[in-house]
């Protein structure tokens, strides 16, 4: 017969505990502790378990060399989607997406189930969160309702299998979503840690054995992390998070881990009556409705994957009669922002510490890459001098604590670009030249970031009086 035992698992992080508490000492979460209840197999006798020792199954070995076919790949058709995937699905992996509610995760899935239908794929849609007759609501908004995709409203994994092994073999199984799965193997209420990681390895076992590429969607909490265990991270071959909100109307489709492809990828897409359209030229998205004249604006060169990238950093420093001065950074990271204001008050002569600081990234974009500091660094003195720069340029390069700025990576990439979009000259940190063609726009090179203050308050209405 077998055995009940309960457990407390935390839902935020996945960890097991014996007894209940307030507080997860793995995570730190409150009031993320609850008691499941799991079915247990009797354990066998010492006798059987000692008898099959060191008796396991032979299996060969293999070396390194040999022939690294690459893996096959079922295209989406939609070229955003195949650039952050890598190509396309890849047969018998399994990805997990996560976004905000609304942001558009199902719209996009079911764009991408109705164009491999129509290519002559099986595609399965499983939704345990909308009745079939919603989802053919929006297949016939979105204008799919012909694409001979299959429907499904159910949570059953158990069923789910057996009933997608039926036939010939689907190409994509698309469910949604993971959290209101539930197997009759774990006796837990769905959207548990437990429920969610059996249920996901029970859906990754199908796709391996069968090939079926499996899409998993998740929800987030209000970090924006992807909700339930992360070991289910672990398990799935991509993850891939749909980032935007409300207040814009283009989504970044983005893949934090893929073991099949490219990382660092992104896919834009713009939010449209009928459904995710395509944005081929992403940086005249982000440059579109800027403002030329105004003080405080630099267009930053930068890249994406393989992919260059315009996009427009604004800054306004504004003085304070705070005893701490603001400092609030939007699509940056705060931490690189002190740092550059560090260096502009210790190389570069500017006093910073009595003015609020306001820096954010237009359009909504999130920026990682440290090429961005001289960008932000020009718009800071643009702000605090008044000094609008030129339109006509673009800004790349990375800041060191010593002052100077260093060289990035791919500048002929970003140049070109630029070039492509109208722009004339790019001020950058010195190259060397060795090797490099001769770059598409003019090349204004910035080799100290006091360099950089001097040109731009040169230009100030107010360049008669010092900057502080």
């Amino acid at each position: 017969m077998a055995k009940r035992n309960a457990v407390f698992v935390c839902q935020s992080c996945g960890a097991v505990y014996n007894r209940w508490k307030g507080k997860c000492e793995a995570c730190g979460g409150w009031n993320t502790v609850v008691e499941e209840v799991s079915e247990a197999a009797p354990m066998a006798g010492p006798g059987p378990r000692l008898a099959r020792a060191g008796k396991g199954r032979v299996f060969a070995l293999e070396g390194l060399t040999g022939d690294a076919k690459e893996p096959p790949r079922t295209p989406a058709r939609i070229g955003e989607l195949d650039r952050v995937t890598g190509g396309g699905f890849v047969r018998g992996s399994v990805i997990l997406i996560g976004g905000d509610p609304g942001i558009g995760k199902s719209t996009l899935l079911m764009q991408a189930s109705a164009a491999l239908a129509r290519a002559g794929e099986r595609v399965c849609y499983i939704s345990g969160e909308e009745a079939v007759g919603q989802v053919r609501l929006r297949a016939e908004r979105l204008g799919l309702a012909d694409s001979p995709v299959e429907l499904a409203a159910q949570t059953n994994v158990e069923d789910i299998v057996a009933t997608l092994s039926q036939g010939r073999q689907p190409a994509l199984a698309v469910i949604d979503s993971i959290q209101t799965m539930w197997t009759e193997t774990v006796e837990s209420a769905p959207g548990t840690v437990t429920q969610v990681r059996a249920s996901a390895q029970a859906l990754i076992r199908f796709a391996k054995t069968t090939g079926t590429a499996v899409i998993l969607v998740g929800h987030v909490t209000k970090d924006g992390q992807i909700a339930g265990p992360r070991v289910v991270e672990h398990m799935v071959d991509a993850v891939v998070s749909f980032e935007g909100d409300s207040a814009h109307h283009f989504r970044i489709l983005r893949a934090n881990k893929n073991r099949f492809g490219p990382t660092d990828e992104i896919g834009v897409f713009e939010m449209t009556g009928k459904g995710l359209a395509e944005v081929v030229n992403p940086s005249a998205l982000f440059l579109e409705g800027r403002d030329m004249s105004a003080p405080g604006t630099a267009v930053f060169a930068g890249m994406e994957g393989t992919r260059p990238l315009l996009v427009e950093v604004q800054a306004l420093v504004a003085p304070t009669s705070l005893g701490t001065p603001r400092r609030a950074v939007v699509g940056w990271d705060p931490a690189r922002l002190s740092m550059v204001v560090a260096v502009l008050e210790a190389h570069g002569g500017l006093k910073l510490g009595m003015h609020d600081i306001y820096l954010n990234i237009a359009g909504g974009l999130k920026i990682a890459e440290p090429a961005a500091d001289l960008a932000a660094a020009a718009a800071l003195v643009s702000s605090l001098s008044g000094a609008p720069l030129p339109a006509d340029a673009v800004y790349f390069g990375e800041i060191a604590l010593s002052g100077g700025v260093r060289p990035v990576s791919q500048a002929p990439a970003r140049m070109k670009e630029a070039a492509k979009l109208g722009f004339s000259s790019a001020v950058a940190p010195s190259a060397r030249r060795e090797g490099i063609e001769t770059p598409p726009l003019e090349a204004r090179e910035i080799g100290h970031i006091g360099d950089l203050v001097a040109t731009i308050a040169a230009r100030s209405p107010r360049r008669r009086e010092p900057i502080s």
